[in-house]
């Protein structure tokens, strides 16, 4: 209901726009009928399907050199899909059958050691941080500066990087750093893609990695604020358990005892 509230409005103020662009641009170009724009406006949905970006020319990058491929391999293993880009062969559609079937397995075994890695270092910085003597405030500094620090690693710094090199804001680079490492994926937003811009050979295998260690750290997080709310569950149920309990005691202390009566045998 929040998403209809929030979308369904936008939705229909972009589609009537976009109506009215075609009405005027039938109006502009009198030698197309609009069942030609119409053939027109498929031809460019299906190559935008097939991966090609419709904008600009022949002269647009690949979109299977090494480095968009290797991108491309990084979110088939890691679940991204952001689903603008995807085999159009039926060798290649096997293949990456095969690929996740081997490397999705591969890949969660070597995020869960990344991330025991992360979490031994947590353990070890909980420990040090509750030796006798220890104030509370340094305890708690201690633990801030180590999320702090991850946090500007993957959630902060990146979108900084993607706002600049992609053209977005700032907003927008955040919601596709955030979107990306919880693997949602709509594909929305997707680095390296712009035909109008030259990008470095190795900025979405750079991204690629980022990707891998930022999954380790979100899964972190995610599971250290699973684990709080359980426990904040599990003291509210305690504590509701423990009210009930005493009213029940408080309940049979309050009735009167009642008379015993003797039966003479």
């Amino acid at each position: 209901m929040v998403f209809q509230l929030l979308e369904k409005q936008a939705e229909t103020h972009f589609r009537d726009q976009f109506q009215l662009e075609k009405l005027s641009f039938l109006q502009n170009y009198t030698c197309l009928d609009r069942q030609a724009l119409e053939k027109f406006v498929q031809v460019l949905m299906e190559a935008w399907e097939k991966g090609v970006n419709p904008e600009g020319n022949s002269t647009n990058p690949s979109n299977w050199d090494f480095s968009n491929s290797f991108f491309f391999a990084g979110t088939v293993v890691t679940t991204i899909g952001y689903g603008n880009l995807s085999p159009s062969t039926v060798p290649g559609q096997i293949f990456c059958v095969f690929y996740a079937l081997f490397g999705v397995p591969l890949n969660l075994a070597f995020l869960n050691q990344l991330g025991k890695g992360l979490n031994a270092h947590l353990l070890t910085l909980e420990r040090w941080v509750q030796k006798p003597g220890r104030a509370q405030v340094v305890q708690t500094l201690a633990v801030a500066i180590f999320l702090s620090t991850g946090t500007l690693l993957f959630l902060v710094f990146p979108p900084l990087v993607f706002s600049y090199v992609e053209g977005w804001s700032y907003g927008e680079g955040f919601y596709f750093t955030f979107i990306t490492l919880s693997t949602i994926g709509f594909g929305d937003y997707v680095v390296g893609t712009n035909p109008n811009k030259h990008y470095i050979p190795v900025y979405r295998s750079l991204t690629a990695i980022w990707i891998v260690f930022g999954l380790a750290w979100l899964a972190l997080v995610f599971n250290v604020g699973a684990d709080l709310m359980e426990k904040f569950l599990q003291l509210k149920w305690h504590k509701s358990d423990l009210s009930l309990a005493e009213g029940a005691t408080t309940k049979l202390e309050d009735e009167p005892e009642q008379p015993r009566i003797h039966i003479p045998s």
